[in-house]
């Protein structure tokens, strides 16, 4: 019973981390691409 219980949780922890990992990389990228970009100047 146990094991299953530490299985669900440590499953759980896992995606919430790599959700974490894949969200920061996304913000970085974009925050890149802003950076990066020529200003539209119109």
């Amino acid at each position: 019973m146990w094991k299953k219980v530490l299985l669900v949780v440590a499953v759980v922890g896992a995606a919430a981390y790599v959700a974490k990992r894949v969200k920061s990389a996304s913000e970085e990228r974009a925050l890149w691409h802003e950076a990066t970009t020529a200003p539209d100047l119109r």
